[in-house]
């Protein structure tokens, strides 16, 4: 990557780690959190852990949107774009899984695909055309 140039893999992904962030906030924040905090079927501990929890996943994601904007123009940043990357495509099955697990349509819980997306976009900025990884392939002819 040259002086001055954007990775486009890792700007889309930390763009998507921020429309992540923001679903999660804005539109979560209405139909999780508030009726969360308004339950009375779970314990009081309960409620206010699984209410930290959320903001553990708040920070996280502000985290990775920053982490791969710092990587979509420092080459030198390619290990902590990976480390997104593989957190991300740890996040998405384990989001799967938890819907699949509630008896839930997994397709009801937007993070699995967000943070799906968010891999095929860590991906392109490892692998893609100009990419760290990218395999350079002989010209033909």
């Amino acid at each position: 990557m040259e002086a001055g140039a954007v990775n486009a893999g890792f700007a889309a992904a930390a763009l998507l780690s921020l429309v992540t962030f923001g679903v999660h906030t804005f539109v979560g924040g209405v139909f999780v959190a508030r009726p969360l905090l308004a339950s009375r079927d779970l314990t009081p501990a309960s409620r206010w852990l699984n209410y930290y929890c959320w903001h553990i996943v708040t920070a996280l994601l502000l985290l990775m949107a920053a982490g791969y904007a710092w990587a979509a123009t420092r080459p030198q940043a390619l290990d902590l774009a990976v480390f997104l990357t593989l957190l991300a495509a740890i996040l998405s099955p384990l989001c799967v899984w938890v819907a699949l697990k509630g008896r839930i349509a997994p397709w009801r819980f937007p993070a699995a695909s967000l943070f799906a997306l968010i891999v095929a976009a860590g991906l392109w900025g490892c692998f893609g055309a100009g990419g760290p990884l990218a395999a350079g392939f002989p010209a033909v002819g």
